[in-house]
């Protein structure tokens, strides 16, 4: 029988695909393996859009050679598609597919693979994800995505209700919804659609337990879009934003379009809609000729606003953009900023946790160890409890009792 495992690194997009992957290969006769060493067959989902990605992909495919020298690797994502020529020294490499090509990732190996008949699907991730948008048609200086991915690309809308439904009947209470730019979904589409057309369908699925977005722009969150989001029964109170600055200079030099003011005005709204609602952003540091004065504007911006963390990455220069051929800032000054921002990021979710104490709420059972069981709750909360009979991916509801340094403790009430 071949067994396979699946390496994901980067974005949600990517862990999507990897999700869809292992369920589609376990149905059509593979066996899933953890294991990287006892695995025949390795898919690997790469990323480019930092040099820490890129790294961490070379890493992976030099260990794997040297641990499990007789596995077939499977290359494909940002990375693959943009530099292939890094990867065809190993032997071990059997497959590069570029991103175009990525839907065609399963039929591509299943010929070639040993089957055994049809076996029980294991779960790969304990809460769904399907990709619903790809690519971009924005050109930030910064970013080498739209390059390696090319412009916007909206998935069916009947493929994804189905993908949903089949998702349900296989006991998930919770779909993640992913994409590169979700809010572009539909827009490529004749006649258009919206995210919003989407999520109303999604919504009157039977049997749908809560959807989780993903990324989302601040540019397209109108006021009809956050009525819907921040009344809905089913969308998840946890909305994470595409900031990246809190420096109207340096948000104009990324040429992202829009203004800190915008930023708060979109902020508060939410706040104001969703008091219990986790409230996070990407932030990127050590942006190409960042003053002192810009960062103390992106670091008072964030401590005065109401988001409850942030995603913090210190400027990566990618090959091709911008950004990347305009004064760099020091490295030890990017450090520094990113870790004072960190360290801010860190205070917030400590206050945004304690907040909860003693309040109740349902969660998904996310896995199981040593330290208890962890739980998520829709607004983003995890909570560890003491071992539960429930499974994995189902739903608990819990009292939350106790914040620690660096994790919340619960109860499961039922």
């Amino acid at each position: 029988m071949t067994s396979f495992s699946v390496q994901s690194f980067g974005c949600r997009v990517n862990q999507s695909e990897a999700f869809f992957w292992v369920n589609e290969l376990q149905r059509l006769g593979l066996k899933y393996e953890p294991k990287f060493s006892q695995s025949d067959l390795i898919l690997v989902n790469t990323c480019t859009l930092t040099a820490n990605a890129d790294r961490d992909a070379r890493r992976f495919v030099q260990k794997i050679s040297r641990i499990n020298p007789n596995a077939r690797l499977v290359l494909t994502g940002c990375l693959a598609e943009r530099a292939p020529e890094e990867f065809l020294k190993f032997p071990q490499v059997w497959k590069i597919l570029s991103n175009k090509d990525k839907d065609k990732l399963v039929p591509a190996v299943i010929p070639h693979i040993e089957k055994q008949e049809r076996m029980l699907v294991q779960s790969y991730k304990s809460r769904a994800l399907v990709k619903i948008q790809d690519g971009c048609n924005y050109q930030c200086s910064f970013c080498i995505i739209p390059s390696v991915k090319g412009k916007s690309k909206s998935e069916e809308k009947l493929k994804i209700i189905k993908q949903v439904k089949n998702f349900i009947a296989q006991g998930f209470r919770e779909v993640i919804l992913t994409g590169v730019h979700l809010c572009l979904y539909g827009l490529d589409m004749v006649p258009k659609l919206t995210l919003l057309d989407l999520l109303q369908e999604l919504e009157t699925i039977e049997g749908l337990g809560q959807v989780r977005l993903s990324s989302l722009d601040p540019r397209f969150l109108n006021k009809k879009f956050l009525d819907f989001l921040t009344t809905s029964k089913k969308i998840c109170p946890h909305f994470h934003l595409s900031l990246q600055s809190g420096s109207d200079d340096v948000l104009k030099r990324m040429g992202r379009s829009i203004s800190v003011a915008e930023y708060k005005d979109v902020l508060a709204d939410l706040r104001m809609r969703s008091p219990e609602a986790s409230l996070g952003a990407d932030i990127i540091v050590g942006f190409p000729e960042e003053a002192d004065k810009e960062f103390t504007q992106t670091y008072d911006f964030l401590k005065e606003s109401p988001l409850s963390y942030f995603h913090v990455f210190a400027f990566s220069s990618r090959p091709g953009t911008k950004a990347a051929n305009w004064c760099q800032v020091q490295g030890r000054k990017k450090k520094d900023r990113a870790s004072l921002l960190r360290k801010l990021s860190l205070e917030k979710i400590r206050t945004f946790r304690h907040d909860f104490i003693g309040k109740e709420s349902k969660a998904i059972i996310i896995r199981k160890g040593n330290r208890g069981t962890e739980v998520l709750t829709p607004n983003y909360l995890k909570v560890y409890v003491p071992s539960c009979p429930a499974r994995e991916k189902e739903e608990v509801r819990i009292r939350i009792t106790t914040a620690k340094q660096d994790c919340l403790e619960g109860q499961v009430i039922a």
